[in-house]
């Protein structure tokens, strides 16, 4: 992967790591745009690399993996990762999840997209007493946006559904993220399909 990131333009590799362990460091210190984590590595698995990396927030991560297990990706979007990709991607794929994920969207590979909303029909709706008490400080646009994640839109897609310029659209989603103390636009995006918002 580190090969197909740095032929590719407008990319650069600013560090790598060999397990989960070396790999928060970095990121502390060199607070990339992207992670590309890996999940099955030696001291320190790639999830609770990840729940490490996006709690300290240096940077958004992007799991990367030969695994098409549930549990990992199911494992690592609870971690707050932005991304979930499968190896078996083609390298035009990988580039663009990077780019994807850099550019604040998130990133499912389609492999376990429907698998993920399978899992998300079955489990049982949350209350609305279970809302994060910070719904209620968010903005009737932050609300709006809020409802568009779950329904895959991009930040493209969002501004073009609210007649909103795609800016605004990162900041209403940057400020509704901080609020609720959510991760990710993945984690937007569960919390809307289980709020029903």
């Amino acid at each position: 992967m580190v090969l197909i990131l740095r032929s590719a333009p407008g990319i650069e590799v600013a560090g790598q790591a060999a397990d989960g362990e070396q790999a928060v460091a970095p990121a502390r210190e060199l607070r990339p745009d992207v992670v590309v984590m890996g999940i099955q590595m030696p001291w320190l698995d790639g999830v609770s690399a990840t729940l490490q990396v996006v709690a300290e927030r240096p940077a958004d991560v992007l799991v990367l993996t030969t695994f098409d297990l549930d549990e990992y990706a199911f494992g690592a979007l609870r971690a707050g990762a932005a991304g979930f990709l499968l190896k078996s991607a083609e390298a035009r794929e990988s580039v663009e999840a990077v780019r994807t994920v850099a550019g604040g969207e998130g990133i499912v590979a389609p492999a376990v997209t429907r698998r993920l909303i399978a899992e998300f029909a079955a489990a049982p709706a949350r209350e609305a007493k279970a809302a994060p008490a910070a719904l209620g400080t968010l903005t009737p646009r932050e609300r709006e946006v809020l409802s568009c994640p779950g329904e895959g839109l991009p930040n493209p897609g969002i501004a073009l559904r609210l007649d909103l310029a795609e800016g605004t659209v990162k900041t209403h989603v940057s400020r509704l993220l901080g609020k609720l103390e959510l991760r990710s636009r993945v984690q937007a995006a569960v919390l809307e399909q289980e709020l029903g918002i």
